[in-house]
C-alpha cells in the first residue's frame, strides 16, 4: 500500500504583466492620435447627407455654433467682422473653398448669411455633413 503524497503537476500561472503594459501602451497611442486627428474643427452636430463631397486644397473651415459664435480657422470673428476676414483670406489664395460648419439647430438665416458673403467674394463654399448610418 501506498501512502506517499502524490505529487500533481507542475502549476499553471499565467503572467499578465507584460501584456498589460503593451495594452496601456495601445490605449495611450489611440488616445493621442484621435486628439490630433483633426484640430482645426470646431466639434458641433452636423446635419446627415448621403451624399459625398470634395474639397479643393486651398480651404478655410468657418463654424457656428449653437450660439451663433461664428469661427474661422479655430479665431471666433464677430458677424460684422465675417466680410473683411474672408476678404483677407481670399487676398492670400486665388482659389478658395469655405466648408461651412454648422450646427444643425441653428436657423437657415444664419447660414444664408454667410453664403451671401462668400458669393460676394466670389468664393466657392461647401456645407459639411456627416454621413447617414
Amino acid at each position: 500500500m501506498n501512502l506517499r503524497k502524490r505529487h500533481r503537476g507542475a502549476s499553471a500561472e499565467v503572467h499578465t504583466s507584460a501584456m498589460n503594459d503593451i495594452m496601456f501602451f495601445l490605449l495611450l497611442f489611440f488616445l493621442i492620435a484621435s486628439t490630433v486627428t483633426n484640430p482645426n474643427v470646431v466639434k458641433l452636430m452636423l446635419p446627415k447627407s448621403s451624399s459625398g463631397q470634395s474639397v479643393s486644397k486651398k480651404t478655410i473651415n468657418v463654424s457656428i455654433d449653437k450660439n451663433l459664435v461664428y469661427t474661422i480657422d479655430k479665431k471666433q470673428v464677430p458677424v460684422d467682422q465675417l466680410q473683411p476676414t474672408l476678404q483677407s483670406y481670399k487676398s492670400l489664395a486665388t482659389e478658395l473653398t469655405i466648408v461651412l460648419y454648422v450646427d444643425r439647430t441653428v436657423a437657415i438665416q444664419d447660414v444664408v448669411q454667410v453664403m451671401d458673403i462668400a458669393q460676394k467674394l466670389n468664393i466657392k463654399m461647401v456645407l459639411a455633413t456627416e454621413p447617414k448610418g
